[in-house]
């Protein structure tokens, strides 16, 4: 069976200006890379929906959601956070990219796909409940995984992120809600500046120095992350696919390769069989110089689609 590739055209219309990082050329890159590499052979092509109301306010404030609706311009740039703009194509592109996953719960879940790989932006695990932040204006992993608890009726679901900047908007959300681990892994001192202290006990969160390298990435996955997972038994496991933590870019420092990628990616699929029946939604977070991202996103997605 084929895994599910979604993504959307407007993803590419949100723009938040000149030499902003997080670029709509992201997108083109990572698919050119896996039409190249073939990649796309073995998935299924899907247009993601657009977030309806009731969906994202399973993960966030009725009140904060409006506020982003109101906020959308009809021309120019507005911005919601020092770093963050909306342009009048932000707000589609922003639904979207929270529909595609939860499109991907519905596939998965209904046994449509094995997995699927979200190609989406803006990127999400920054936003809070109530907050936008960090390029993120509604945090997509949230919604689609509050879509599978409140709506599919499932018991426990795992969220692993490993971008290179901790996803405080994923712990705010989530945090006390025992139906949920998220097991977090990024670099010290960076954006947003917080993440070594967990916000409650269904957190991993793993804070390490700028230029651990990939053994000490490999030891914090194999210490603290499979053996909590293994314990919470996940019926199904979402990624915030971040990639900034590669050593080609320069957003962060720790300094990963394209097999760290693929290895982490190899051993969450591991968790997946045990205990998920193989179901992972990946979801793109981030990742901003443009020929390493797409090399990290093949390698992990070359593992998630079952390529090897």
């Amino acid at each position: 069976m084929l895994s599910a590739y979604i993504t959307h055209t407007d993803c590419a219309r949100h723009d938040m200006g000149l030499h902003h990082p997080e670029c709509p050329e992201r997108l083109g890159a990572i698919n050119d890379h896996l039409l190249v590499k073939g990649l796309l052979d073995y998935m299924i092509p899907y247009d993601a929906p657009l977030a309806t109301t009731e969906q994202l306010g399973r993960a966030h404030d009725a009140r904060y959601v409006r506020d982003i609706f109101d906020a959308s311009p009809t021309e120019g740039m507005h911005a919601v956070d020092p770093d963050t703009n909306m342009n009048p194509h932000t707000l589609n592109a922003a639904l979207r990219a929270a529909g595609a996953a939860v499109q991907a719960t519905d596939l998965v879940l209904a046994g449509d796909a094995p997995t699927a790989f979200c190609c989406v932006r803006p990127p999400g695990h920054h936003a809070e409940r109530s907050a936008a932040m960090g390029f993120c204006f509604f945090n997509n992993v949230a919604v689609g995984m509050r879509h599978a608890l409140d709506v599919h009726g499932l018991s426990r679901v795992a969220l692993i992120d490993f971008d290179v900047h901790h996803g405080n908007g994923s712990e705010d959300i989530f945090r006390g809600d025992d139906r949920i681990l998220m097991c977090s892994i990024f670099e010290k001192g960076l954006y947003p500046f917080n993440g070594e202290s967990a916000l409650g006990p269904n957190m991993v969160n793993v804070g390490l120095p700028s230029r651990s390298g990939s053994d000490a990435f490999r030891e914090a996955v194999t210490k603290e992350w499979i053996p909590a997972l293994d314990a919470f038994a996940p019926e199904l496991i979402y990624i915030s696919a971040g990639f900034d933590a590669h050593r080609e870019d320069d957003m962060g420092n720790l300094g990963l390769v394209e097999a760290d990628y693929a290895w982490v990616t190899q051993q969450l699929m591991g968790v997946a069989k045990r205990h998920s029946k193989g179901r992972v939604i990946s979801c793109l977070e981030g990742g901003y110089v443009l020929s390493p991202l797409a090399r990290s996103v093949g390698a992990h997605v070359r593992v998630l689609i079952g390529a090897d």
